[in-house]
């Protein structure tokens, strides 16, 4: 233990405790912008610098660990001053047009300048950096809005294992940019979007498509449709105020229908779908083993699936065909549920609200538009878009009256929810192979080993008399770990889950921003707990989706099933 003094007041913490960590233990906040523990450790910005007795210059609190008999001032005039500059110097080089930026109200600079007084004429000259962008990318960077911090880099280098951003320039005109002097959409960025939920500022952020559904709502031509996926109805609240429970879904739903979709589905619907398919598709390559590759990889996250394609594009082939749930749907929307309700499938407009913006570069593929020759969905927007049109059009969600969604499309099982976080899909998928297999269903939470968020998980299970080994990933560097042990042979897998987010959709890249502190295992948590009180399990025990077969895909892996539910992920390059 070591002893020292934070602004006058006597501790004692563990040795190794870092500045900024000690004084925290005593209520003190010290201010920072780059620091994020575990990540960006580099005290980059300077804010977060504080007197020490017997040091000549200001010690950053974020990276230098306490001593000894130290005496510390987090707030003295050299310090507020040193502070002042600092964030005044940054200032400078930004764009503070905070009334048109995403981030405001949310953004740690502003909430800095604003407690440091800072409501006079910056001293320093304005000299904001040009910005050049492809607006029409899912990623958006704007580097008027750029401080430099470095989170960007470090999360895609680090967490994904990308290495997507780097530093161009030197002096002042130090920015960050595509790393290789590339453009973005000519790089092998996966649009995971986790770079955007660490920029402190508004200089990352996804291309905002609510204009398209604007114009589509005004239009009464069309049949504007909704779909809303699992890991959104356990954040989208948080901006909101209102509580993560049973209700939240409820009023989610009704804030859509105020805004005027004509129809609000559950994407958990085109999950179940999605398992129909990739579990019976799983099965037919384990019966026919000498004409198929192992392991099977799923291909619900489009981010993932880009990853693959531009760093392993050799095994392509051993990606499940069938869509992600939102495309799934999508198809579906516009065949079946046109034809039940008599609609031009050219005039169903479909949007698509995920927690991540790979969707868009996936709603945009050509392998995407089956049902009608138009794309399966028009338009994908992350939960932060949702919830910025709940405000413009000045919706309380919380004085409104719970809504549900619509049938015949809204029925979903416990499996569909847990398609959000990390080893849901894999859980979901064994419980209908399994029953597929012996003809009866397993314990719904027999396969509760590949639960946690752990980055990389394995199990065994035994289905029939046949040992399947089992793989599960989230983060693209451990996807890219356990791809490399793969190739060299140190693993061996029949089916392997992976999701391009840390923890999957639960801590998706399109999900509300908290800038101190993640989420992910409290949104995983929440859809657990759907699961377990859901009457319906399973998904080939939702009777919505039955229907649907009984109806008009006959059976999963059917002539019209493999049209519509599946793709050819050979036939397109990303865009």
């Amino acid at each position: 233990m070591v002893k020292l003094t934070i602004d006058g007041t006597p501790i004692e913490v563990e040795n190794g405790t870092t500045i900024m960590k000690a004084a925290a233990s005593i209520g003190t906040p010290i201010p920072h912008l780059c620091y994020m523990k575990g990540l960006n450790e580099i005290a980059a910005c300077r804010v977060c610098a504080v007197e020490v007795e017997g040091i000549d210059r200001l010690v950053p609190a974020c990276d230098n660990v306490v001593k000894d008999g130290m005496v510390i001032k987090t707030n003295s005039p050299k310090v507020r001053e040193s502070r002042r500059v600092n964030v005044e110097l940054i200032l400078s080089q930004h764009n503070g047009e905070c009334t048109s930026c995403v981030r405001s109200g949310n953004c740690p600079l502003q909430t800095l300048a604003n407690d440091l007084n800072i409501i006079d004429d910056n001293p320093y000259r304005k000299d904001i950096p040009l910005n050049h962008w492809n607006m029409a990318a899912p990623l958006i960077k704007d580097n008027t809005k750029c401080i430099k911090c470095m989170r960007c880099v470090q999360v895609c280098d680090k967490i994904q294992g990308m290495n997507i951003w780097d530093i161009s320039g030197t002096g002042g005109h130090t920015s960050v940019d595509v790393s290789y002097n590339r453009e973005i959409m000519g790089s092998d960025c996966s649009f995971c979007g986790q770079c955007i939920t660490h920029c402190p500022t508004g200089a990352l952020r996804e291309r905002d498509d609510t204009k398209k559904v604007y114009e589509a709502l005004a239009d009464h031509s069309k049949v504007v449709i909704a779909q809303v996926a699992p890991a959104v109805r356990a954040a989208w609240c948080e901006d909101f105020g209102i509580p993560r429970d049973d209700k939240s879904e409820g009023l989610m739903v009704a804030a859509l229908k105020r805004i005027g979709f004509d129809y609000v589905f559950d994407t958990n619907f085109g999950a179940d779908m999605t398992i129909m398919e990739e579990a019976n598709e799983f099965l037919h390559q384990l019966s026919d083993p000498e004409h198929h590759k192992f392991p099977m990889f799923t291909s619900c996250c489009p981010a993932w699936v880009r990853f693959l394609k531009s760093q392993f594009p050799e095994l392509t082939g051993q990606l499940s065909t069938t869509k992600s749930p939102h495309q799934m749907f999508g198809a579906t929307i516009k065949s079946y549920f046109a034809e039940l309700m008599g609609i031009n499938p050219k005039d169903i407009f479909v949007v698509s609200i995920m927690p991540c913006l790979a969707k868009k570069a996936e709603a945009a593929l050509p392998n995407q538009n089956d049902a009608c020759g138009e794309p399966d969905v028009d338009v994908s927007l992350t939960t932060r878009e949702m919830n910025r049109m709940i405000r413009t059009d000045h919706i309380i969600p919380k004085i409104l009256k719970p809504d549900v969604f619509d049938k015949p499309l809204g029925i979903a099982s416990g499996a569909g929810q847990i398609f959000g976080v990390t080893g849901g899909v894999m859980e979901a998928a064994l419980r209908t192979a399994y029953f597929k297999v012996t003809g009866k269903n397993p314990e719904p939470d027999a396969f509760r080993e590949v639960r946690g968020q752990k980055g990389w998980k394995e199990a065994t299970f035994e289905m029939n008399g046949k040992k399947l080994n089992i793989a599960v990933v989230s983060g693209l560097t451990n996807a890219r770990n356990l791809i490399q042990d793969l190739v060299k042979g140190k693993v061996n897998y029949d089916f392997v889950e992976v999701m391009a987010c840390p923890g999957g959709c639960s801590g998706g890249g399109g999900l509300p921003i908290h800038d101190d502190y993640n989420l992910t295992e409290e949104h995983g948590e929440m859809l657990y707990g759907l699961d377990l009180k859901n009457a319906i399990r399973y998904s080939h025990e939702n009777p919505g989706v039955l229907k649907l077969y009984e109806d008009y895909f006959g059976e999963p892996l059917s002539e019209k099933a493999e049209k519509l539910l599946h793709t050819d992920h050979f036939g397109w390059d990303m865009p």
